[in-house]
């Protein structure tokens, strides 16, 4: 693949991925909030909208040209997504573009050797409007936790999450900003990828663990110790990293990715007690699949 078909075809991939991410973190800001709150949610909703165009620009520029690994992995949709959109907008009142899903669905793969030469002038101003939209919003998430810690405002986020949402905006920012000045993201190593990667994982299980209904007992407790494993995955990959570490990563992750896969089924056919939104419970198994994609 050309050096330029090679900035093109990731720069798309991580916007399909990284942008759908980022739309939900927003609507998860607004569906969070009091009245009391309103102008926040207001530009939280903006930051929704805002990413949401710019997924569907990357989902009309892809077409054709990410790669079958990408579009198979699970990690731009799953087959839950769709359904997930449409019962998270009954249960919020959040109007959520579902075209984009459908579109999505309908995504071909790479089928030829070379992208049209205009496609990388498109894809570099896609690259631009992220990294302003980023910018904006990781400043929203952090002034929104501040004012947490500092008891000015209250919302349903926990803290964490909102530390969590901002470690994610970031390393979004950080790629498309090594791809604009490197064309390639080779730079990441193994090492650091499972550091970063392990902390979210960790992280959802924790999230998991606290939005389910205290009924759910073995759910919870499965939650918890999947929460340990990455712990000790992330303390262990600190120390040193091999081939050892990054097979038992993957075997964790897979695990984790089928008890999300099963959870989100669950929430979805109202079947498991909890205060989990069924586009939050996608959300979280796009990123274990992204995860297994990154670490094959």
């Amino acid at each position: 693949m050309r050096q330029n078909d090679h900035f093109t075809v990731l720069s798309l991939e991580l916007h399909l991925f990284f942008a759908r991410i980022m739309k939900e973190h927003s609507l998860f800001l607004v569906a969070a909030f009091t009245p009391a709150n309103a102008a926040l949610a207001k530009q939280a909703e903006h930051f929704m909208r805002e990413f949401e165009q710019l997924l569907f620009r990357a989902t009309v520029l892809g077409d054709g040209v990410i790669s079958r690994e990408a579009l198979a992995a699970g990690e731009i949709f799953t087959p839950f997504t769709a359904r997930a959109e449409r019962h998270t907008e009954c249960f919020t009142g959040i109007p959520i573009n579902g075209d984009i899903t459908a579109r999505q669905v309908r995504l071909r793969w790479r089928s030829c050797s070379g992208t049209n030469p205009r496609l990388r002038g498109q894809v570099q101003a896609l690259n631009r409007t992220a990294l302003e939209l980023l910018n904006g919003l990781i400043a929203l998430k952090k002034q929104i936790l501040c004012e947490v810690l500092n008891g000015q405002i209250f919302t349903m986020n926990y803290p964490l999450l909102l530390e969590h949402i901002i470690r994610e905006a970031k390393l979004y920012r950080e790629y498309v900003c090594r791809l604009e000045q490197e064309g390639d993201l080779d730079c990441c190593s193994m090492a650091e990828l499972e550091q970063f990667w392990n902390q979210i994982m960790m992280e959802h299980a924790l999230f998991i663990r606290g939005l389910l209904d205290p009924a759910e007992e073995e759910l919870i407790k499965t939650a918890h110790g999947f929460a340990e494993d990455f712990c000790c995955l992330l303390e262990r990959s600190r120390c040193v990293h091999d081939q050892t570490l990054t097979r038992e990563t993957r075997e964790k992750v897979c695990a984790l990715r089928d008890f999300k896969a099963a959870g989100t089924r669950g929430i979805e056919e109202a079947r498991i007690r909890s205060v989990i939104l069924p586009l939050l419970a996608d959300h979280v198994l796009r990123e274990a699949n992204h995860y297994l994609r990154l670490l094959s």
